[in-house]
Parts: structure tokens; sequence; C-alpha cells
């Protein structure tokens, strides 16, 4: 059917529609199309039909708008509207690729619409089609002019300098910045290099490349001068001069502290490279300098150099030592001729060393020296906050949350002191506490979690969905795992938002990030951390699904007596009264909340094309497929994160559990190959050393390739001799103890009390030992006992080694503090 033309004043009523829809007023948009529509002569007038659709779809109802939309196509298939709206409601459906097809259509019968080449460039681009984008239309001569800029930026980031100038020269008459083109000229050809620096900050890295070291130790040296605390200005100069022993390559650095007397990062670098004495003599004096000035973050930048023994006994005695002459004559040193020092330089000394100890592990050293900086200044935050520290390093993550609090009463105006606060809340598994926390900076009249995750606050997410997993609220924990998802699918579809915008605005520099970084996205840590979580629930809902409440407490009142019964009924009776009045409380504020932001919600729901399906922790814990759930999670990271051991750790769980041997495989390769002596990738190998030998389902092919690597993997050892071999090869460290006493029972339910023996072993021989690997005991209760005794002597401020009284206070073990991997020996032995 030919496209039919509407006369004015129908016409005028379709540009109000069109407009309406630009401005998202899509009611009005429907009001304007019920006036075209009703006009018997207009009644199937395609473009209409289609904008009706689209102004549907905008307010979420799908079914309607596709079949609108469709209607409107069949009625007019010329119509560059029709077959452009259609493409729009693809799009809204992710489905990119018809959206594409779409839009392409529509180009056939207006070639130079520019709205529907931008859509189609925004497409293309989404989908990395490069060969597509790259045949966009021709820019106007100032996009093209920035264009060819970025181009020559490119060859300069890819070191291509000559090829960078003759560019410039080639292109310099469509360049409209004439002043950039020379700039870059002196730049290119090192003429007054320095007031280039502004421009292009790496023109050092520059002429490194091309070995003119001569004019880039020239350029550092300008660069020092504009900043002398940026630390690369001083590595790049090492690169220029070129030092052929440590004696020449602290010569620059003394000639920096000549020309720069308060300097303090040219007197920080060489103590990565010196050693004995001379490190004392330069540590000596960079520690003097930040002690006087009072410079808290001193121990920040000295914590790379712990990994040196020898170096952390120089920092203890030299700072030690400046304490106790402090205390005594208020001198660094008794020797010292110079003027005595005010008492704020003993307080930071006593706080370095609070932080030093915590850092070695000597907790009660650490809170010794905390606790007298805080006698002398108790209304200084930062000594609350390393209290709070080394109480969570000590493994009393309840005490630590409680200095926390003391350091917030301080400063209640300190977002991130409340932040922090929050954290530790969750941590000890305080949930409402941190919730109450955060709402002192969240908006009035708003939950705060709703408010946390309209915001996007993935930190205090991810927390809470660890703090309500280590207290076995999985459905709660999944909802914040799905939320931190969802977040993450938003911010790839508000590329969209960016592809016109950047290219507009020409700024390709940051958008090319932007690209670099969607493609990358679900990398972040805090994804990988909400995955890993969700990943762990779902393994365990599939290895213990969650009962019915009701019928397993039917069974336990079966054993009852009738006075038990009686008062357990009683008991119920008040505690379900107790809920109901805390319910119609909660319901009452919800209300008062959601009054607040009807609004609100309804012009969002107008912008997003309808609500989201609501994310409810009762069904989330109970879904038929957890395995298949958590894949969803494990995707992204395969493809991203395959640097880190626990992605394939982690597949390994789920295809385990999945009798996917292939997969198993895969895994546990890709795993080895990242770190063969993992406590947990061993553990991984003897279940699938195992699991192969036993199944009997496997095709003969697929177990010969199982044969072959498991050949190569374990040599021609069996499963209880690879364990062995990994015990004897790992013998003095305690997390490989642990996991070989595991596998031992593992394959061997006979070998408990010699497992129990290997994994509760504390010789001051064994190392890598920590809170962090506490073993249970399942029914040994005995042996249990004993152990956290044991325990408790080597680490008396940990909550899980506290005596029985303290016995509810494990219920907050939380993440990184006492293993949740541990805690499966219990159930295994």
């Amino acid at each position: 059917m030919p496209t039919v033309t509407l006369p004015p004043k129908e016409n005028a009523l379709f540009k109000r529609i069109l407009r309406c829809y630009e401005h998202k007023q899509y009611r009005n948009g429907l009001k304007f199309c019920k006036q075209i529509l009703s006009n018997p002569k207009f009644s199937e007038h395609g473009e209409t039909l289609a904008m009706k659709g689209l102004t549907l779809n905008c307010l979420g109802k799908k079914e309607e708008a596709y079949e609108l939309v469709r209607r409107g196509l069949r009625n007019d298939l010329k119509s560059h509207v029709c077959w452009h709206v259609y493409g729009l409601l693809q799009r809204s459906d992710k489905k990119y690729n018809e959206a594409i097809k779409c839009y392409r259509n529509a180009l056939k019968w207006d070639k130079d619409n520019l709205q529907i080449l931008r859509d189609l460039s925004l497409l293309q681009i989404q989908m990395r089609d490069l060969e597509g984008y790259r045949t966009s239309p021709d820019k106007v001569d100032y996009e093209y002019s920035e264009l060819l800029l970025y181009q020559n930026q490119v060859l300069r980031e890819a070191g291509l300098s000559r090829e960078a100038l003759k560019h410039l020269t080639t292109y310099e008459k469509q360049i409209c910045d004439k002043l950039a083109v020379e700039e870059t000229k002196d730049c290119l050809v090192c003429r007054s290099l320095w007031k280039m620096l502004f421009f292009y900050s790496c023109v050092g890295e520059l002429l490194l490349n091309l070995k003119r070291f001569e004019e880039a130790a020239e350029v550092y040296r300008h660069l020092q001068e504009r900043n002398p605390e940026n630390w690369s200005y001083y590595h790049g100069l090492e690169k220029a001069l070129k030092p052929g022993s440590t004696e020449e390559k602290l010569k620059i650095y003394e000639e920096a502290w000549d020309k720069y007397p308060k300097g303090l990062v040219p007197r920080r670098l060489p103590l990565s490279f010196l050693s004995g004495d001379k490190f004392r003599e330069c540590l000596d004096r960079y520690l003097r300098m930040n002690f006087s000035k009072g410079c808290p973050p001193v121990f920040t930048t000295l914590r790379s150099l712990y990994q040196d023994k020898e170096k952390v006994t120089i920092i203890e005695e030299l700072v030690v030592g400046f304490e106790t002459s402090l205390r005594s004559c208020r001198m660094f040193s008794p020797d010292d001729d110079g003027k005595e020092e005010p008492p704020t330089t003993l307080l930071w000394v006593q706080y370095f060393l609070a932080q030093h100890y915590d850092q070695i592990g000597q907790h009660s050293m650490a809170l010794e020296y905390i606790n007298a900086a805080i006698e002398s200044t108790p209304t200084l935050i930062e000594l609350f906050l390393i209290k709070a520290k080394i109480y969570k390093h000590a493994g009393n993550i309840r005490e630590a949350a409680r200095w926390m609090d003391e350091a917030q009463a301080l400063d209640t105006a300190d977002r991130f002191i409340n932040s922090k606060c929050a954290k530790y809340l969750l941590k000890a598994g305080l949930v409402k506490e941190a919730e109450e926390m955060c709402a002192k900076f969240t908006r009035e009249g708003a939950s705060a979690v709703e408010n946390l995750n309209e915001m996007q606050c993935m930190w205090f997410q991810t927390e809470c969905a660890l703090a309500y997993k280590s207290m076995d609220k999985y459905g709660e924990a999944l909802k914040k795992c799905h939320e931190i998802e969802r977040h993450f699918v938003e911010i790839t579809d508000d590329q969209f938002d960016f592809h016109t915008y950047c290219m507009r605005k020409m700024t390709l520099r940051s958008y090319v990030d932007l690209l670099k970084l969607e493609d990358v996205l679900r990398m972040h840590p805090f994804y990988f951390k909400a995955s890993h979580t969700a990943i762990e629930i779902y393994l365990n809902l599939h290895d213990n699904p969650l009962t019915d409440d009701n019928k397993e407490l039917q069974a336990d009142t079966g054993n009852l007596t009738d006075k038990e019964l009686k008062k357990l009924r009683n008991k119920q009776r008040k505690a379900q009264k107790k809920a109901q009045l805390e319910e119609e409380k909660k319901n009452a504020e919800k209300e008062k909340q959601l009054k607040n932001q009807k609004k609100k919600k309804e012009d969002d729901d107008e912008e997003i094309g309808g609500p989201k399906e609501e994310l409810i922790p009762e069904k989330l814990a109970r879904v038929e497929s957890p395995l298949d759930e958590a894949v969803k999670f494990l995707t992204p990271l395969k493809n991203l994160v395959k640097n880190k051991i626990e992605t394939h750790l982690l597949a390994f769980e789920i295809y385990f559990r999945k009798e996917k041997f292939l997969l198993m495989l895969q895994s546990v390769k890709r795993a080895y190959a990242i770190a063969p002596d993992h406590p947990w990738l061993h553990q991984c190998l003897v279940r699938f050393f195992k699991g192969v030998s036993e199944s009997k389902e496997l095709s003969e092919t697929v177990s010969m390739v199982l044969k072959q690597e498991i050949s190569r993997l374990f040599g021609e050892s069996n499963a209880k001799s690879f364990n062995q071999a990994f015990l004897s090869k790992h013998s003095s460290s305690i997390p490989h103890r642990l996991a070989v006493a595991k596998m031992m029972y593992y394959l061997d339910a006979s070998t408990q009390k010699k497992a129990v023996e290997l994994a509760i072993a504390l010789d001051e021989s064994l190392n890598n030992r920590s809170v962090q690997h506490n073993p249970h005991f399942g029914e040994a209760k005995d042996t249990a006992g004993m152990y956290r005794a044991e325990c408790h002597k080597i680490y008396p401020y940990t909550l899980a080694f506290m005596p029985p009284g303290y016995e509810e206070n494990l219920k907050i073990a939380v993440n990184g503090d006492v293993s949740t991997e541990t805690e499966e020996l219990a159930n295994d032995m």
C-alpha cells in the first residue's frame, strides 16, 4: 500500500505526536493518535499506528505495541517512519541485529535521514560492527578536523613519531585548530618542548621511544619543576639518564633533595632500591620529616617495603627508638642537638607503630600503641579508625564496628567515616544498623536501601549480600547480587546516551576510553564480588535445597510432650504477635515512602518503558535450577576474568555438580596454569580424579581424552597417592594441610581421626597461619574445644576462638575473618 499523505489538520496532529514522544509526554501523544485514527479515512494510517505502538511500548504495553507497529508497517511498507519505529521497538528489546535490519530498510526510502543514520550508527558501534560504522556520512569540516587530530594522537600514542609529523603536514589545511598543529609540530621536532607540557603530557615517553635521551631528561626536569611530588617524573628521568649503578641512581635523587628540600617523593623513592646502612640513613631522614610535619599517610607510602624482612626490621628499630626517645626527651634521639619536637610528633610515631605492628600480625602491641595515642588525643578520628582496623584484622569484627562507630560519632558530617562505619556494621552482620547509618546521608523521605540502589551504591550492596549470606538469608543476599547485575546492564545500555553526545562534542579520546571500558565492564571488582557470592549461594542451594518451614515444624513437634507443645505454641504466638506489630510499623513507613516516591516512579516508568520485575527474596532462593542461575553469573567471568583462579574453580564446582566432565577438565586446566599448588585447586583435582574413575556413563572418546589428561596431571599415581604427594610437598603450610585433610576424609571416611589431627596441627614450624584457617569438627566436641583453646592463646581477640560463653558471637563470622571454605570440613567429618 502506498504512503498516505495526511491533510494539513491531521499532519499537524502527527507532528505533535512526534514532539510528545521526544519530550516523553506519552499520554498526550496517545490522545493525538486517537484523534487521527478516529477519522474513518485514516483509521489504518500506517505511520500513526506505528507511533501509537511506539508510545505504548514506552508505557510498558509491549504486546499491544508490537501488534500496532506491525499493522502499521503492513499498511505502509514504503514508509521510512514505520521501519524506523519498528527498529526502535526491536532496540528496546535489545534485539540489536533485527533493529539494524529495520534501520537499513528505513534508509532505502529516506537515505539522507540524519536521525535514522545516527540511530543506525549507535547500534553498529554498540555491536562493534566497525566496518559498518566506518561507512557513516562524512562529518562537517570542524568534526573532520577533530577526527584528524585524534588520528594524529593515535599515531603519537603508538610511538610512530615520524608518521605523526607526516600526517600533520599532509592534512594541515583541513585542520581548523592551527595552534594545535603548530604546537604538535613543535613537540614532534623538539622545538620548545616544555611549552607543550600542558598539551601533551607524554612527550618525555615519546622521546624515550625515539632514544633521544638528553632531550627526554630535559623534559622530565621541567616536569619536576611543575610538580616535584609526581612519582612518574622521577622514573622517567631514571630511564633517560640510564644510571649504571645504585650509587648513580641515588645521585639523581640527591640532586632533587638539594633542588626541592621539602620534597617527600624524591626521598621516598630511593628506599625501594637501597639496602643496609644507606637504607637506614635515608629512611631516618624521611621519617623525621614526616613525623615532624604530622603526615598520617606515611605508613601507607612505606607498606610496599614490608615484603623485605630486613627492611621491616630496620623500620621497627628506628621508629621504636624514636618513640622511646620522644617520651624521655622530646627529641628523635638523645644525641640530637636540635630543638625539641612538639607533642604531636610522638602522637604520629605511635600512630605509625600501631599500623606497623598490625601489619606484621602483632595485634596486642598494635593496640597498646594506639591506646596510648588515643589517651593523649581522644578527639583525633584517625586513631579510632586504626583501632577499628586492628580489631578487624585480629578477628573481632564486632569490637571493630564499635570503635568505627566511635569514630563516626566524632564527626557525624563526614560522609567517608559514615560509609566506613556502615561497612563495618555490615561485616558484623548488623544490617539494620548499617542502613540507619547510611540514612544520615541519603534522600529524606525515601528508604535508605532503595535510595542507595537507585544511586548504584555497589559497595553497600556487595557488603549487604555478604552479610545476608553469612546469616543464611540467601534470598536477601541474592537480591543484592541481582541488583548489582542490573546496574551493569544499565551501564551497558547507557552507552546509547554517549554515542551521539561524544560524537557531537567530538570528545573522541574520552569516547574511546568509554568503549574500551564497556568492552570489559564485567571485569570490574564489584561485578566479580557479586558474582562470586551469587555462585556460592546457588551452589549451596543446589546441595541443600530450602525446606518447607511448616513441614519441618510439624516433624519437630511430633516428639514433644503436651506441656512442651503448649509452651512452644505460646512462644510462637508471642513471636507472631511481635512480628505482626513490627510488620505493621514497617508497612506504615513503607506506605509513607511510597507516597513520596509515587510521582517520581510514574515518571521513571514512562521513561524506561515500564516497571522492572520485582526482585522477591523468597522467589530468588527457591529457583528450580540453581546451577543454571549460577552459570548466568559465571559466563561473564569466564570471558573477562580469566586471570583469577577463583573464576575457574567456581566453574569447576558448577560443572562438577552438573557432571560435565569435559568442562570440569577445562576448568582445572585453566586454574592449573595460574596456580598449580592452590589448595582449592588440589581439592578440585582429587574430586575430578575420583569422579572420572567412578563414572560409568562416559563415551569411549570422552573417556580416552579424560584419561590422557588425568595421566598428565596426576602422573601414574591414584587419587590417594596424589593427595599424599601434595602433603609431602607442602607439609609446612596450614592451608595446604587442611586441603589434604579434607580430601583424605573425602576419599576414605575411615581416616577421619588422622584427617582431624592433620588439620588441627599448630606447630610453630608451620607457616601461613591465620584466623582464616579455622577447621570445624562436626560432632567431635572435645577436639573442637581443645583446638579452640589452643587457638585462643595464639589469637586472643578472635571471636571464633573465644570460650564457650561467647558462642553466640560466632554467628557474626564475616567474609575475610573466618573462612567459609574451612567450615565445610565440619560437614565432611
